[in-house]
């Protein structure tokens, strides 16, 4: 049994710490918000997990002090657009001997940086790790059969983090690749939203498949670029990640590209999603990515003008169509 952090009350946050507290470990909870950290103390549910209880053995608080004392492991489930501004404030709190692993997957929009570099550059001396794979919350916190990858440059932490994870319902692999998990868990948010428009304009199972496949393809050129291992993309945090997110009904990034294809706008998807779409919050980042690295990425560039240039997802479908011949 151990204490364990969780930074972050939202679904995988919450299912994280449900599943860890199965298996008999305290979980200590931070929450930004004060109704979320009630419900959770004291009525025992999560609003975006609605068929969840909450166990005893999870205590949600709002103080990082509080929060980070005595675990070895904190687990951080922000949005990653929150993740560098709640890393200050509480790197202060961190001790020599904690593990951070991230759970958020996103590319910071300001600096075009992946989280690993953003926790680095606020606590440079901690010990890090990424945990990425095919996995919704509303599945782990039920227990379905789930693989897992650990991605670390530190052997202890991907020791201690398959110790305290693995059961008969997880199974955890790892891989030295921290860039190419990051890039992957990142980067597949927005295949799956233009996988979501391909369903929202009734496109069917052919165009679905091609968009996932040369999806991957881009993923991989970006992510080559940005130092990451080409075999990382066809693994679990690749294309595991990728097929999970573009064709669950649990993908929020799905629904909300299903809606924009289905002709509503951003901010109407948005709201009717009800949670942070990591996907509409990266295009742009990967779009900027590509242009830098040099990178050819011409579904991530078509979709980008959807949102931004008001190019029609009919229009967009054409395009990507009738490009130049060329070899697979």
């Amino acid at each position: 049994m151990e204490s364990i952090t969780i930074i972050g009350s939202g679904s995988w946050g919450v299912a994280l710490g449900v599943y860890l507290s199965k298996l008999g470990h305290n979980i200590k909870m931070w929450s930004f918000s004060q109704e979320e950290n009630d419900e959770i103390n004291n009525q025992k549910i999560c609003r975006y997990l609605p068929e969840v209880k909450i166990p005893d053995n999870i205590k949600c608080t709002m103080d990082f002090e509080e929060a980070l004392k005595d675990s070895k492991l904190i687990l951080h489930v922000t949005p990653s657009k929150f993740v560098r501004n709640t890393v200050k404030k509480y790197e202060k709190f961190i001790k020599p001997d904690q593990i951070l692993v991230m759970c958020s997957k996103g590319i910071e929009a300001e600096t075009n940086k992946t989280m690993d570099e953003v926790v680095k550059e606020e606590i440079p001396d901690v010990k890090f790790g990424v945990l990425s794979g095919p996995s919704h919350a509303e599945e782990v916190s039920e227990n379905v059969p789930t693989a897992l990858v650990i991605a670390s440059e530190h052997n202890d932490v991907i020791e201690y983090v398959n110790k305290i994870f693995r059961s008969k319902t997880m199974r955890i692999y790892h891989i030295r690749d921290v860039k190419g998990a990051e890039i992957g868990g990142a980067l597949k948010n927005i295949i799956a939203f233009c996988a979501g428009i391909t369903v929202g304009l009734n496109l069917g199972d052919n165009t679905y498949a091609a968009l996932a496949t040369r999806g991957l393809v881009e993923i991989e050129r970006l992510g080559v670029a940005m130092g990451a291992k080409s075999k990382t993309f066809y693994g679990l945090t690749g294309l595991g990640d990728l097929l999970v997110t573009c064709g669950s009904k649990h993908s929020r990034n799905r629904r909300a590209g299903e809606l924009i294809g289905k002709g509503f706008s951003i901010e109407e998807a948005k709201k009717q999603i009800g949670m942070t779409i990591e996907s509409i919050d990266n295009i742009d980042v990967a779009y900027n990515l590509a242009k830098k690295y040099n990178v050819e990425m011409p579904i991530v560039e078509t979709v980008y003008n959807v949102l931004y240039n008001n190019l029609d997802p009919k229009d967009a479908v054409d395009q990507l169509m009738t490009r130049d011949f060329k070899e697979e």
